[in-house]
């Protein structure tokens, strides 16, 4: 089933192309990761699904509802973690969360989403007083109220430490084995390859690369080096002419191979191996932040002028 689908989608702010001809299809417990620079049109895509702006043109829908038509019947299905969510309010954090599943007349247990989110011992203080982590968490349990069949996470682990990271990333992967889809945007590299079955790759409002991560290893290049240290020079053991060998160089007693695909690397280590005395190996594959800067020139966009998600 296909839970997000957008057609031609663009959202043009006065002269700023903040979302330009989007066409995009999530399925039902896929972990999809937005990625993309600050101001590469993530928020305004989100902003978009939910119908808290219109577009410009083009098309989106969310359970096979159209957002523009029926936006109510898509936000009661969906939890949403907006970036930025402030807690102004003098509510204690269990009052926020008790007041997020009387809104949505969900029957979750208070407790359960404290302790989900490691905040039981602070549950009692005034969530304003939170430190940036801590009301990232509760933000984050406040979106899983009701159960959705869609999570929509913008920036999920601003301010959270690795520990929170970590369990932030448990949480998702239990989310989507239940069946939830969750729409994962983020700057931040590590994570989406963390936790995301595919990425889509957004620059200055334009989907600029559509894959797995090592699909998009794949189409940009992501060639994988190996290198092995050989008890004697490693000179004319014929591994050029190996399937998938790009490049080889020998410097000392040290052999550099450059293979197409990262699986070769194996055939590469059983034929030198046969050949000569190999002593250590080190391999390496493209990094993601290289490909994230092949992608978006670098990773730098213009500073988006959408609106923020509305609270």
């Amino acid at each position: 089933m296909t839970v997000i689908e957008t057609d031609g989608l663009t959202k043009r702010f006065g002269d700023v192309d903040a979302v330009v001809d989007l066409d995009l299809s999530v399925g039902e417990g896929e972990v999809f990761g937005f990625l993309g620079p600050n101001g590469a049109g993530k928020s305004t895509t989100i902003n978009l699904l939910l119908d808290y702006i219109r577009p410009t043109s083009g098309r989106v829908e969310v359970f096979g509802i159209d957002a523009q038509e029926h936006p109510a019947r898509i936000r009661e299905r969906v939890g949403v973690l907006p970036e930025g969510y402030g807690f102004n309010d003098p509510l204690t954090g269990r009052e926020y969360l008790e007041w997020a599943i009387r809104t949505k007349d969900a029957a979750d247990d208070p407790d359960e989403k404290l302790d989900l989110v490691s905040l039981t011992d602070d549950a009692d203080r005034l969530a304003k007083s939170y430190s940036k982590g801590m009301q990232q968490r509760l933000a984050f349990a406040m979106a899983l109220v009701g159960d959705p069949d869609l999570l929509l996470l913008d920036e999920p682990s601003t301010g959270l430490d690795p520990n929170g990271v970590q369990d932030m990333r448990e949480i998702v992967r239990e989310q989507a084995a239940a069946g939830t889809t969750v729409f994962f945007s983020s700057h931040h590299l590590a994570e989406v390859e963390a936790v995301c079955d595919r990425v889509g790759v957004m620059n200055e409002g334009e989907l600029v690369a559509l894959d797995s991560i090592e699909g998009l290893r794949r189409d940009a290049g992501g060639h994988a080096t190996i290198d092995l240290e050989c008890a004697e020079p490693p000179t004319d053991l014929g591994v050029e002419t190996l399937d998938g060998v790009v490049d080889v160089t020998v410097e000392d007693h040290r052999l550099r191979v450059t293979c197409a695909d990262p699986a070769r690397k194996v055939d590469v280590v059983t034929h030198v191996a046969d050949r000569a005395e190999v002593v250590d190996v080190l391999s390496s594959t493209v990094s993601l932040e290289t490909l994230f800067n092949e992608l978006t020139n670098g990773g730098r966009g213009e500073d988006e002028a959408a609106a923020e998600v509305v609270q």
